[in-house]
C-alpha cells in the first residue's frame, strides 16, 4: 500500500486528488505528527489514519477536502480528528463521521474558587465529587427516566433537565446551540436504545471520560482571557463525556441500516463503518434525526452532572452554586447543518465531525454574545497528568475547515498497548507526587489513559495556533482528575 503525500506549506500536507477521490485530503501537522502517519504506512498497517482521509475523500458530494486536524489517528472509517463537509443535495451522511459516542464533547466551568482554595480542601472536594457523580463502565444514577421522559431528553436536551431543577437557564446561553439541536425524532430511536438510557443520565461513563479540576496556568492572550472572564489561578472544572448506551447503540443500529441503504444507493463502500445514505433519502434522514436525538441526550447528561458537581462542591466546602458557572460546552462526534463560504458564497452542507470540534470564528451568531467578538471558545483536553487548552476561533479556520479544530491531544498508543506497557496504581501514585489526584472505579481505565499513551498536546495545539486554524488563549494545569 502507497500512500502519496506532499507538504503545501509548514503546517499543511495534502493527499493529491486521485482515482475515485472527488476532493483531495488535508492534514494539519508538524513533520513529527506526518511521520508518524506515514510510518503506520509504510509499516503496512492496514488501519490507518491517511488510508482512512483518502476514503473519506472518495464520498460523494465531500466539499473542498477530506480534513484532518492535528490530533489525528486512526478511528472507524473517519479518522479520529476528521472533518468532512458534505453538499445537501448530492451528499451523504454517514455512522463513522459521527461515531459510536454521539456528541461526546466538554462542558467547562468557571469558579470563583482560586489553586489555593482547591489545594486547601483537595481530598475534600476529590472524595465529595467521586461520591456524588457516578461513573464508570455501564454506571447508573439517581436520575430515573419513563419511557416518555426519555423522548422528552432526546427531544429538549439540557432544557428537560433544566426543567426538572438541575440547573438554571443562565446554562443554556453557554452551550452550543444552547444545549437542543432541532430535528431530532425520538422514533428513529430504537427502544433498546432507549432502555439503555433510562437511568444513565447524570453519569460519567468509562473511556477517556473524565471530570477534573483544572487551574489556569498560562495567559497566552490577555484581551481575549478578559472576554472569556479568564484569569491567572483560576479554577474551572471540565466534564468530558458523550451520550453513553443510548449513543453508541444508535450508531450500532443504524451501521446495520447504512449498510443496506448503501448497497441500495449503489454507493462504493471501503471500510464497513463508512457505511452512509443520501442525505436527502428515508435512511439519512432517519439517521441525521437518530443522531439529533443523540446529540440532545449528551447535553442533557452534562447539564445533570454539572448541577452534580455544584453538589458535591456545596457539601464539601460550603460553595455556592451561583460560584460554579458554565463558561462553555461544545460536542465534538457530531453531524450538524450549518452555513459555510464555499466558492465565493455561503451555502448549507452537512458537517461531519468526528473528534474535532466547531471552532467558529469572530462575528458567527451562534456563538454567545458575550464571546462573539474574539470567536467561539474552543475547549482542547489534554491529558491527566499533563493540561489543557483553551483556544479561541479565527476567521482563518472559518475559511479554511469549514470553523473546525482539534479536540484533544490524539491517541500515540492503543488502549491494549497502554495497558501492556503501565499499570494503574503506579500511574496514581506517579501523579500523586506532583500534587495531582487521580480518583476512578478502575485501574486498568487509568493504564488504558496514561499520559504516555497520548500525543504531546502542546505541540498538537500548536499546529492549530501557528497555522493560525485557532489561537491559544489559555493554558491549564489538572488538580483533581475523576476517571470511570
Amino acid at each position: 500500500m502507497d500512500i502519496k503525500t506532499k507538504q503545501v506549506s509548514e503546517y499543511i500536507w495534502e493527499i493529491p486528488k486521485e482515482g475515485d477521490m472527488v476532493v483531495p485530503g488535508r492534514i494539519y501537522a508538524d513533520h513529527e505528527i506526518m511521520q508518524h502517519l506515514i510510518d503506520d504506512v509504510k509499516a503496512g498497517k492496514d488501519w490507518n489514519a491517511l488510508k482512512q482521509i483518502k476514503n473519506v475523500a472518495c464520498l460523494p458530494g465531500i466539499q473542498k477536502a477530506s480534513l484532518a486536524m492535528s490530533d489525528v489517528h486512526p478511528g472507524y472509517g473517519f479518522c479520529i480528528g476528521g472533518v468532512g463537509a458534505f453538499d445537501m443535495e448530492t451528499g451523504v451522511v454517514s455512522v463513522a463521521g459521527v461515531g459510536f459516542d454521539i456528541n461526546c464533547g466538554v462542558r467547562t466551568l468557571a469558579t470563583t474558587l482560586t489553586k489555593a482554595d482547591v489545594e486547601k480542601n483537595k481530598q475534600k472536594i476529590a472524595d465529595a465529587v467521586f461520591n456524588t457523580v457516578p461513573a464508570g463502565l455501564g454506571s447508573t444514577g439517581d436520575i430515573r427516566l419513563s419511557k416518555e421522559e426519555i423522548d422528552e431528553v432526546l427531544v429538549k436536551g439540557a432544557e428537560f433537565i433544566i426543567e426538572r431543577g438541575y440547573g438554571t437557564k443562565e446554562d443554556l446561553k453557554f452551550i452550543e446551540e444552547e444545549g437542543k439541536v432541532a430535528g431530532a425524532d425520538p422514533a428513529t430511536v430504537s427502544d433498546h436504545a432507549k432502555k439503555r438510557q433510562f437511568k444513565q443520565i447524570g453519569t460519567l461513563g468509562s473511556g477517556n471520560h473524565y471530570l477534573e479540576f483544572q487551574y489556569v496556568d498560562e495567559v497566552f492572550d490577555e484581551k481575549v482571557a478578559e472576554v472569556y472572564g479568564l484569569k491567572k489561578d483560576q479554577v474551572l472544572i471540565s466534564i468530558h463525556c458523550g451520550s453513553r448506551a443510548l449513543g453508541h447503540q444508535i450508531g450500532t443500529d443504524y451501521l446495520k441500516k447504512l449498510d443496506a441503504a448503501s448497497r441500495k444507493y449503489n454507493i462504493p463502500i471501503r471500510e464497513r463503518e463508512l457505511v452512509c445514505a443520501p442525505i436527502n433519502s428515508q435512511e439519512g434522514k432517519e439517521y441525521f434525526a437518530a443522531v439529533c436525538a443523540g446529540i440532545n441526550c449528551a447535553f442533557a447528561n452534562r447539564q445533570a452532572i454539572t448541577h452534580l458537581t455544584r453538589l458535591a462542591l456545596k457539601k464539601a466546602i460550603g460553595l455556592d452554586e451561583s460560584e460554579v458557572k458554565t463558561f462553555y460546552e461544545i460536542g465534538h462526534n457530531t453531524a450538524k447543518k450549518e452555513k459555510h463560504k464555499i466558492d465565493g458564497k455561503m451555502k448549507e452542507v452537512l458537517i461531519h465531525r468526528k473528534g474535532s470540534t466547531r471552532a467558529f470564528g469572530p462575528g458567527r451568531e451562534e456563538i454567545p454574545e458575550k464571546y462573539r467578538s474574539v470567536g467561539q471558545p474552543v475547549l482542547v483536553g489534554g491529558t491527566m497528568g499533563t493540561m489543557s487548552y483553551i483556544l479561541h476561533g479565527t476567521q482563518k479556520g472559518m475559511d479554511d475547515t469549514f470553523g473546525s479544530a482539534i479536540h484533544g491531544a490524539g491517541r500515540l498508543m492503543s488502549r491494549h498497548g497502554a495497558i501492556a506497557k503501565w499499570k494503574g496504581d503506579d500511574i496514581v501514585k506517579d501523579l500523586a507526587s506532583k500534587g495531582i489526584i487521580i480518583k476512578a472505579h478502575s485501574s486498568k481505565g487509568i493504564a488504558e489513559e496514561a499520559p504516555g499513551a497520548y500525543k504531546p498536546v502542546g505541540e498538537v495545539v500548536d499546529v492549530m495556533h501557528n497555522s493560525g486554524i485557532a489561537k491559544k488563549v489559555v493554558m491549564v494545569k489538572p488538580l483533581i482528575c475523576i476517571k470511570g
